[in-house]
């Protein structure tokens, strides 16, 4: 009887063992996104004592999740839109933001993300919700972003304000 128990234990700690390896290696695509999103709030805040090479590091460091010809239009509420297209020109935006604003706290509250049949695209509906440094009104948008799975990682490819009712 103990050799059965000894068995099963045995049999489900290699079976728990197989899961997790297997959840290492081929991660859901869903939670990889997720992952993804809230680092990309983590690089795009910032605090006003940012060192100069710093800003540089993590500007580039946050362009690295976007896909080299993506476009990005964002509408800052209802006044004005922005369209940036490629890499380098969300690394440049990315920079002058930086040396322009005296902080920045941004969030992902709501990520809503849906894969695409195949798991070589998904859609991400998120709201972002931003401060900057000094100023007590959020920022609050509801963005759409299209993710591309390039070379085994996830980048995205378009991203675009979504218009809500208000």
């Amino acid at each position: 009887m103990k050799q059965w128990i000894v068995r099963a234990i045995l049999l489900g700690t290699l079976a728990a063992l197989g899961y997790w390896l297997w959840s290492v290696f081929f991660p859901n695509p869903e939670k990889v996104i997720r992952k993804q999103i809230n680092e990309i709030a983590k690089l795009a805040s910032f605090a006003s004592n940012e060192g100069a090479l710093a800003k540089l590091s993590n500007a580039q460091k946050l362009a690295s999740y976007v896909a080299e010809n993506v476009e990005i239009r964002v509408e800052f509420q209802r006044r004005s839109e922005s369209v940036y297209s490629g890499r380098n020109e969300i690394l440049q935006a990315c920079v002058a933001a930086r040396n322009m604003a005296t902080g920045l706290t941004v969030e992902f509250p709501d990520i809503e993300i849906a894969v695409h049949p195949g798991k070589q695209s998904a859609t991400a509906e998120v709201t972002l919700r931003a401060q900057l440094h000094g100023e007590r009104d959020y920022i609050v948008q509801e963005l759409k972003i299209d993710f591309i799975k390039t070379g085994g990682e996830w980048l995205i490819s378009r991203a675009e304000t979504v218009r809500t009712l208000r």
